[in-house]
């Protein structure tokens, strides 16, 4: 236990999601337009301790069901899963300078960036935080080796003392000189390590629910300023900015992607935002991709006609296959569902829409895209793969609607919680009635 963090987290009142209501907390969380919008609404809290427990307990159970002793976790996303801890996270995953050791049973030890420890100083369930001596060769230059060793001699001592003669690691990813060093200390890394890590993500319990759908009326309302921009004139990379900046106002971490993309840019695609003006009656497409309040992602997708101008009549045809594939997708989704029949069931597309179709037809989602990644029919065999829907899966549901050398497409996208008797749709934001009436 984090010893020093009870007495002064426990002098301040709580905000609606049981951390310190502290000015001056080095914790980051959603703001107070966050918790107001969210009062608005009556949308439920996070109660972000019983939530930092659940999601490191679902990690431990996975290591105890591998019997491995341990989990050594780079990924930012897997170590905000298990532990809350952040830091510099965009930088973090092409810069190897902190991780974090779990044991199965014993500590949970964060290796940080030099001087960080505060960061963490927050949070109960991290036992002890150490600096971080880097091996990548940024920072590691011609002594990346050396520091490797060290490293890995750091974690031998901890197998040794928490394993109970167990050296079987579980590993998201490392620096090829970091495994070396392992090797040579006889540490077995296993190979599963990011796939138990999705296993332990897969399976959402109501309060970690709670802090998802605050996470989506953040981004909806964030949407809804940048809905307010879509003026003729404004060009796309001014008119994404909108939506970044409402999720950093509000709280939120990133946005993944910048897929958003007017007029003919919107066919084919996957175009992300660029100097382009937005004309009288372009298509505007957007995909969020918004890492939001609390770390967890907001996938939506959403097509406008700019200016005043009613859609034209091959904009609101393709708005209507849109609309109605990813309606009839999402209506078959229940528990027990295999993957392979969500790939061969549902809305089956046009030929003529099928050579520009979206790369999935579902994927999972939490803290990011997520495992499964459900494909159309025709990648079934090159790289399809089955499996089961159960309650606490959160999926995406979404489809691109275009024709090879077709003027514009449409793509759109909707995100649901698998439940006991089917799902429940998550976001809710409207669609443009120039496209839907």
């Amino acid at each position: 236990m984090n010893k020093h963090v009870s007495a002064l987290q426990n002098s301040f009142t709580k905000k609606p999601d049981n951390t310190p209501n502290n000015n001056d907390r080095f914790e980051i969380g959603p703001s107070q337009l966050a918790f107001d919008e969210w009062e608005a609404l009556g949308v439920q809290s996070p109660d972000m301790e019983a939530l930092r427990e659940y999601r490191l307990g679902r990690v431990r159970e996975q290591l105890r069901k591998r019997d491995y002793a341990g989990a050594l976790l780079f990924d930012p996303l897997n170590l905000r899963y298990a532990t809350d801890s952040t830091n510099m996270q965009l930088w973090i995953t092409h810069n190897a300078a902190r991780c974090c050791f779990i044991a199965t049973e014993g500590p949970v030890v964060m290796f940080d960036f030099h001087n960080c420890q505060h960061l963490s100083s927050h949070l109960p369930l991290i036992t002890e935080i150490r600096d971080m001596s880097g091996f990548f060769y940024f920072t590691g230059g011609q002594r990346c080796e050396e520091h490797a060793d060290s490293f890995a001699g750091q974690i031998d001592d901890l197998l040794r003392e928490h394993g109970g003669g167990n050296k079987r690691l579980a590993m998201d990813r490392m620096e090829i000189v970091g495994l070396r060093a392992f090797d040579r200390k006889g540490i077995e890394v296993m190979s599963d390590g990011m796939a138990m890590m999705e296993t332990a993500r897969e399976i959402k319990n109501e309060n970690e629910m709670n802090a998802m759908r605050c996470a989506v009326v953040a981004c909806e309302a964030s949407l809804k300023e940048f809905e307010n921009a879509i003026v003729p004139g404004i060009s796309e990379n001014e008119l994404w900015a909108h939506l970044h900046f409402g999720n950093i106002k509000r709280g939120g971490d990133w946005i993944e992607t910048r897929i958003l993309s007017s007029g003919a840019r919107t066919n084919p695609w996957m175009a992300e935002c660029g100097p382009r003006i937005i004309q009288e009656g372009d298509m505007v497409a957007l995909d969020t991709d918004l890492i939001g309040v609390y770390g967890y992602c907001v996938d939506i997708s959403r097509c406008w006609v700019a200016g005043d101008k009613t859609g034209t009549a091959e904009q609101r045809e393709l708005f209507r296959v849109a609309y109605e594939h990813i309606m009839e997708d999402m209506e078959v989704l229940k528990p027990g569902l295999t993957f392979r029949e969500m790939t061969f069931g549902g809305n089956q597309l046009a030929q003529k829409y099928r050579d520009l179709q979206y790369g999935v037809k579902y994927h999972g989602i939490g803290l990011c895209d997520e495992y499964p990644a459900i494909y159309y029919p025709e990648a079934w065999e090159s790289h399809g793969y089955d499996g089961v829907l159960v309650p606490g899966m959160c999926l995406c549901v979404e489809a691109y609607i275009g024709e090879v050398g077709g003027k514009e497409g449409v793509k759109l996208e909707e995100q649901v919680l698998i439940t006991d008797t089917g799902y429940e749709l998550l976001t809710h934001f409207h669609h443009d009635e120039k496209l839907a009436g």
